[in-house]
């Protein structure tokens, strides 16, 4: 497609690289599947503890609401829980950009796990407030904390991998999030039976026995969590220079050496397509932390106690993450994205329709849970994968998965507030109706976005720029915004 012989070429968003190993230098000392065997055990295991945790505590107030949370602190009614909730998203939203400034400057395994030591701090703050204004403080500074956590993981492991390799990477740091879901249910019927000991009501029990595995295990991730492969020790020179070869044949040089500056990030913000990858991801975030935030509650519905509701609401979240190896797994097989966006979003959409027809029916109501986890769970890490790897160069990457993160995190403001309790009755309906429209709205956005790239590439290929003519500087600058990039679909 007019590519130069030094990149990868990229037809229909497929790549082409066994034509081209042969210009990849030589490894005499390993293999390239024992490199990335290697890549993956350093990369993988510590940010997916890592986010587990992350996500673990920024949910666990869902289970703590059913143990008497909302009793103690006096928000049973109202919209004060709501808000409770809202309030983490307000600085979560705004330092996303900031934080993956400070995570290329400080480097990763310095931010990362400094940042979770302070939100595993605050966490144990938050079992010991007594009133709404507490819980308001501990949830706006556990935003200001985990801020960071999210898309900085991304543009690393973007930073790592090619975009035929990285699905099933992304899938899997993601699908932490449905572990967390799954642990949190487990842990938090375990912690209920501490109910009163020292005390302490069993809810203060979950934030703070959480916090203190969190603090505990960021002090061990700071000697765990992989740094960019050129700073990293781990790998040889001959390795080194390997992964710098074969990324840049992908998606070009990495540009390390060019500054965060103002008119680095700016000039992300040129780029359409940034705003339309923000809209993916923002239609998906509202029916996912909907279910995040009130899957106890939803279930609690059906009958059950408050220890059986935390044990029901494993299941789901555990099929979540095999559906989303499945999906990440083909997705890298087949080397496109596109339909693995919508398939997802219409197994979760047919979730939603099941939960709006069937009423007093608990058996079929408890399995539309199993089909939107796994449809909104299983599209959201593929969205995010797509975009982040047609992303070229460590300045658009690092400002653009943070933006996508940060304006889709909008979307959690409106989760919170789909479904609220009015004289002791939570208004289900509603919120399933919202859930749903913003999945279709989602999927409207990854249509658009499709046809965004197929319309660059075309236009790439029409203007059959030579390559020799654009100077190297130049084309690692640009990233995916030079001539001879080919987007994937």
């Amino acid at each position: 497609m007019g590519l130069p012989e030094t990149k990868e070429p990229i037809d229909n968003g497929e790549s082409q690289a066994s034509s081209q190993t042969d210009e990849l230098p030589p490894l005499t000392t390993t293999t390239e599947r024992k490199l990335m065997a290697k890549v993956d055990w350093h990369i993988l295991p510590a940010i997916c503890i890592l986010y587990l945790l992350a996500f673990l505590d920024r949910v666990n107030i869902s289970n703590a609401a059913i143990l008497g949370l909302k009793e103690d602190l006096d928000i049973v009614n109202g919209t004060k829980y709501n808000t409770a909730l809202t309030i983490f998203f307000v600085p979560y939203i705004i330092f996303e950009i900031p934080s993956n400034i400070l995570l290329k400057k400080l480097k990763p395994h310095v931010w990362l796990s400094l940042c979770m030591f302070m939100f595993g701090l605050v966490m144990i703050f938050q079992g010991l407030v007594t009133n709404w204004s507490g819980l308001m403080a501990t949830r706006f500074f556990l935003g200001v904390f985990e801020t960071g956590m999210f898309p900085g993981c991304f543009y690393l492991m973007g930073m790592w991998y090619k975009r035929s390799e990285a699905q099933k990477r992304f899938s899997f740091f993601f699908s932490s999030t449905t572990l967390a879901g799954a642990f949190g249910g487990l842990l938090a019927s375990g912690i209920a039976k501490m109910e009163g000991m020292q005390g302490y009501r069993g809810w203060r029990w979950v934030f703070i026995i959480e916090g203190v595995l969190t603090s505990v295990v960021a002090i061990i991730l700071w000697f765990c969590i992989a740094d960019f492969p050129e700073d990293v020790k781990w790998l040889n020179e001959e390795e080194r220079t390997y992964m710098r070869a074969k990324l840049a044949k992908d998606v070009g040089k990495a540009a390390h050496h060019v500054p965060l500056g103002k008119r680095e990030i700016l000039g992300v913000f040129k780029d359409y397509k940034v705003f339309i990858g923000g809209l993916m991801y923002f239609g998906l975030i509202v029916p996912a932390y909907s279910y995040a935030y009130f899957a106890p509650s939803i279930i609690k519905t059906y009958g059950y106690d408050n220890i059986k509701t935390q044990l029901y609401s494993i299941p789901p979240w555990a099929v979540a993450f095999g559906f989303s190896m499945v999906v990440a797994t083909i997705s890298d097989k087949m080397r496109h994205r596109f339909a693995f966006t919508l398939i997802p979003m219409a197994v979760a959409v047919a979730g939603f329709i099941m939960l709006l027809t069937i009423h007093n029916d608990t058996a079929p109501q408890y399995g539309a849970l199993f089909l939107l986890t796994s449809g909104c769970y299983s599209a959201m890490p593929v969205v995010v994968c797509w975009f982040a790897m047609n992303l070229g160069g460590h300045h658009r990457r690092s400002v653009g998965t943070a933006w996508q993160v940060g304006f889709g995190n909008i979307g959690g403001i409106i989760a919170t507030y789909a479904f609220v309790q009015k004289n002791g009755v939570t208004d289900y309906r509603t919120g399933y109706i919202i859930c749903l429209s913003f999945v279709c709205f989602a999927a409207v956005m990854c249509l658009v976005y499709v046809l965004a790239l197929w319309y660059e590439n075309r236009k790439r290929d029409n203007a059959a720029v030579d390559p020799a003519a654009i100077p190297e500087e130049e084309e690692e600058y640009l990233g995916d915004m030079a001539p001879t990039y080919r987007y994937q679909y």
